[in-house]
This record gives C-alpha cells, structure tokens and sequence, in this order.
C-alpha cells in the first residue's frame, strides 16, 4: 500500500513515521527545503497535556473585550471583511457556554494523553534525542483570583485522567529555584504542577523522526508546493505538485493552517483559520538563573521552556489570517515578561524572534480523520498543541489507514462534528 502525507511539519513526520513503521510505502510532499521550517520550526517546545483548555470557553469572552484594541492582548483579534473568519468566530461562540467547554477539554486531553504516552514509547524504540527534559510543567499565576479559578479546574481534570496539584509559592519555588526573584518580587502567588508533561525542540525531534524515516524507506520530496489534490468519482487519485504528479492509494493531509485550502476545491469545508503566535528563544548566559522546569504563565498565556543551553518562550496569540510576518512590538513583549521572571538569565541583544501560524478550529480541538473522499484523510487543527499532540494523531491516522482499530475514541476528533 502506498500513502501520500502532506506537511513535513512534527505531525506530517509522525504520520508518515507510524505508516512505514506498520509497512506502508510513504511519500512526503512538503514546499519548504526540509522538514518542520514553518510552524514547527521555534514553537513554545512542550508537551502540554495540561495546557489542554480550549479558547472558547465562558471567560474568554469578557476578557477578549478587555483586550481589543491592545498591543499587549495574549489573544488579538483583528477582524476584518474574510467571510471565513466570520464563520469561524461564530462557531467559536456557539463552544463558549459551559457544557461545550467542558466537552472540548475532554476530546483535547484525550488525544493528548495519549499522544504523551505514543512519544514515551517512540523515545524507547529509537533513543531519538530532541534536548527533552521530564521535569513536568508548572503553571504560574500572579493574580489570586486566577489561581483560585484554577484551582477549582484541577479535580475535574484529575477525574479525566490528568494529575496535578496546587503549589503555594514557597513549593514553587523550590520547585524550580528559578523563579526564587520572581517570588520576592510577589509575581507569582502561586501555581500548579503536572508533573507528567515533558518539554523538548519540536524541530530537533522532526528532523530527527525524518531521518529515522528515511531510513524505514520513506521518501521526502522537498520544494514541492502542491498545486491541487486529484479526486475521481468521489476516491481520492493524487496530487499534482508544480514539478510533478504523485498517484498513492490514500493521502494524509497534514499542512497545519494551510489545510482548508487545498481541502476546499474538493467541497471539504474545514473550519481551521491560522492564528499566529510568537516566540523568542534567548541563549542561557547563567544556567541557575534560567529554568529548568518548564513553565506556563497562564494570565499572559506564554509558555517557557528549557531547550539545552536556550530558553524558548513563546505566546501571543494573533487570529490575523495568513499573516506570518514578526510583530517586533509583541515580540518585545515577550522578551519584557521572560526578563521579568528571569532577569539574570540572559541579555535582551541576544535574543532571537519568530512567528507561525498554528491551525486553530473553533473548538480547539483537532480534525482527525477520514474525509468524504474516499481514502482521504485528515491531521491537522491542532493549534498550539500540535507537539503535544502529534504522536497520538500520527498513530491514530495510521491505525485508520491499514484498517486496524485506533486505540482511543475518536468521537468528537472527525470532521463530522461540523456537519
């Protein structure tokens, strides 16, 4: 059997990692000249089963408001006349109330938990290194009522499998000596631990995986952007690059934001819209003033990760459409709120800027799936979670593809709930 996967992105790799691995002959189409250069390549580097809390839910909307208009907002909106965009922030507001929030936590925690145990047992078969830490992650809080708020959220996600546990500001503190200045400067009131989440470079690994696939006998063909997927009769054909035309028995499509399009020509209608996020990797100069434990500042939404000898940190959420240029003033930002916590850690001159564009759907949760084209699937909609996340949905499109039972349920992750 021969499977297309497009997107040599962290989930395109996995995908075509899990389908040689089952004995499927794989090709991978990708535009760019290697693998995970676009919104794998400087992500916020963790993998995050307890960042699983979708967008839409009953708080953000008053604190989207609060927000617009701000340069410094963690979530920007800038709306403008995209018929897409308009359909996709209105289904974002039928997932807001309550009970949708609480159904889209669990399908997102579900896929990720598994997706972490997927990469466990990757790391034990092939020794792959990717500057990985298991120290768990820690989220941080400033303001008290936010702590207090998530506070109350940690037996619900303890219920569906998840631990974690509230630390006051002395347990974070010898957590992770780090944050020992941010505590006398009262920046945090508090936090909470998970202590199963993990952290490594996304790119590090994908270009590793893509290595390793090579040699399972997968093949690569970089610089090919593709022009249109081939259908007949309702099974999907092949597709047609600029260079070439490539046949295969089944297809994964897995370009991140850039799915909906190719998918539409096709009458698929994903609703994914880019949301573009920032991050700002800086050189360790003192390794005890940096940390070591990967944390998430949750009222700033940003994440931090150690990264070797480099601090990533990463957030700034922007719905923009495709727009991936570096906003150096939200950048900036950035750098403001990581030298806050960290002042010792490293030099603002060094600092180094990028931006991606994550494929978020309006219920944060991915598209996992086949399509209503035979033998045509779907990998993608992962938002900020596609690291955490690729393993799992790697292994559960390769489980579907060689009609073998996918060892989570996917109700609720297919395309069909937008029907």
């Amino acid at each position: 059997m021969t499977t297309l996967v497009l997107g040599a992105g962290v989930t395109g790799v996995t995908t075509a990692y899990y389908l040689a691995k089952a004995g499927h002959k794989v090709t991978v189409i990708e535009r760019q000249p290697g693998p995970a250069l676009e919104t794998s390549f400087a992500n916020g580097g963790q993998i995050s089963a307890s960042h699983t809390e979708p967008w839409a839910t009953p708080a953000t909307l008053p604190k989207i408001i609060k927000w617009l208009g701000r340069n410094d907002a963690p979530l920007r909106f800038r709306l403008k006349a995209d018929p897409k965009l308009w359909s996709w922030c209105a289904r974002f507001l039928m997932n807001c109330p309550h009970p949708r929030a609480l159904i889209n936590a669990e399908r997102m925690l579900r896929i990720a938990l598994y997706s972490r145990d997927q990469l466990s047992s990757l790391k034990k078969d092939t020794g792959i290194q990717y500057d990985q830490l298991n120290k768990g992650i820690l989220h941080i809080y400033r303001d008290l009522s936010e702590l207090t708020a998530a506070n109350k959220r940690v037996q619900a996600m303890n219920d569906l499998g998840l631990e974690r546990h509230g630390l006051d500001v002395d347990a974070c503190v010898a957590l992770e000596p780090a944050l020992k200045a941010a505590a006398g400067n009262d920046l945090i009131s508090g936090g909470i631990f998970t202590p199963g989440d993990e952290s490594g470079d996304a790119h590090t690994f994908t270009m590793a995986l893509a290595d390793l696939c090579i040699e399972m006998g997968v093949e690569f063909h970089f610089d090919s952007p593709i022009k249109q997927l081939i259908a007949k009769d309702g099974r999907f054909k092949g597709i047609e690059t600029q260079a070439n035309t490539f046949e295969a028995d089944s297809c994964v499509v897995a370009l991140g934001s850039y799915s909906p399009l190719l998918l539409k020509p096709l009458g698929i209608n994903l609703p994914v819209y880019p949301a573009k996020g920032h991050s700002v990797t800086l050189p360790v100069t003192s390794s005890k003033e940096a940390p070591s434990v990967s944390l998430i500042q949750d009222e700033l939404k940003l994440v931090y990760s150690r990264l070797g000898n480099r601090l990533r940190i990463a957030g700034m959420a922007e719905v923009a459409g495709y727009n991936a240029d570096v906003d150096e003033g939200r950048s900036r930002l950035i750098l403001k709120s990581a030298l806050a916590l960290f002042p010792n850690c490293s030099a603002p001159e060094l600092a180094e800027f990028w931006s991606g564009l994550r494929p978020q759907t309006p219920d944060s949760v991915p598209v996992l799936g086949s399509t209503k084209i035979d033998n045509l699937y779907l990998n993608t909609g992962h938002s900020t979670l596609g690291w955490t996340m690729a393993c799992g949905s790697g292994k559960v499109l390769a489980d579907l593809i060689i009609s073998q039972q996918p060892e989570i349920d996917l109700n609720g992750l297919e395309i069909s709930r937008f029907s």
